[in-house]
């Protein structure tokens, strides 16, 4: 898959480390990113520290050919991304015009005020991404593209930025599970498997229901050829421990 551009998500914000806030955002971002061939490679969760926050951008962003960030641009004390990432990029952090004349227009005289400004208030040279959902813009600068944390508005944001990027071909997938087997039956031949089929992803996930246990298995990658003959062993050698190759991944 070294023909795709690569990805990275930092999730910033002491809440999610303090575990107050669960992450409702990597699902979404990995799922979109693979739809349009960029593959998430890493993500990373880390606190409201500025030293912290520039750091990261600076290594992530020399590393992956795409940073994406949540969290942190809204209008109170603690958030600071917006600051942190001109700091990474050693700009001025200023008022961006169009993102000030949007949310200037969106609330009533007098109720734009300094808190409501730092939303508007970005690295120079930062390009904007539409949030139709509360008006405040995401931005993006180089390789760094910078979301809300919200998920309703973070989605918003990374619809609108989606069609800007240039991806790979599609990340696609195949699976097939089995219920009642376990991950250690079918390792050496998942692992044989595997080094047949080197440009593709295949992992074992075990699942744990009410009705009964089991295993998916998962092949990833761009070749939807390869994926299906991946699947097809994969198949055989479920059914070679005795157990029922089921089709898809299981209901949750």
């Amino acid at each position: 898959m070294s023909q795709n551009p690569t990805a990275c998500l930092l999730v910033i914000g002491n809440e999610v480390l303090s575990g107050r806030t669960q992450d409702a955002n990597i699902k979404f971002i990995a799922v979109g990113l693979g739809e349009i061939g960029i593959p998430l490679r890493e993500v990373r969760v880390i606190p409201d520290i500025p030293e912290t926050i520039i750091a990261t951008v600076n290594e992530a962003r020399a590393k992956f050919d795409h940073v994406f960030t949540t969290g942190g641009i809204g209008p109170t004390h603690d958030d600071i991304t917006s600051e942190c990432v001109a700091a990474a990029f050693g700009v001025p952090w200023e008022p961006h015009p169009e993102a000030w004349a949007r949310l200037d227009a969106r609330y009533a005289p007098g109720e734009f005020n300094a808190a409501r400004q730092r939303m508007a208030t970005m690295p120079r040279g930062a390009t904007l991404i539409d949030n139709e959902i509360s008006t405040a813009p995401g931005f993006t600068i180089g390789n760094v593209h910078v979301m809300a944390g919200v998920p309703r508005i973070m989605q918003a944001m990374f619809r609108n930025l989606a069609p800007t990027l240039t991806g790979g071909p599609p990340i696609r997938m195949g699976a097939v599970h089995a219920k009642g087997l376990a991950e250690g039956r079918i390792a050496d031949g998942l692992a044989a498997i595997q080094s047949r089929f080197p440009a593709l992803d295949i992992g074992s996930y075990p699942y744990y229901r009410p009705d009964a246990n089991g295993v998916a298995l998962i092949a990833k990658g761009n070749d939807p050829d390869a994926i299906a003959a991946a699947c097809a062993e994969i198949t055989t050698l479920i059914a070679s421990c005795g157990a029922t190759p089921i089709q898809g991944e299981p209901l949750a």
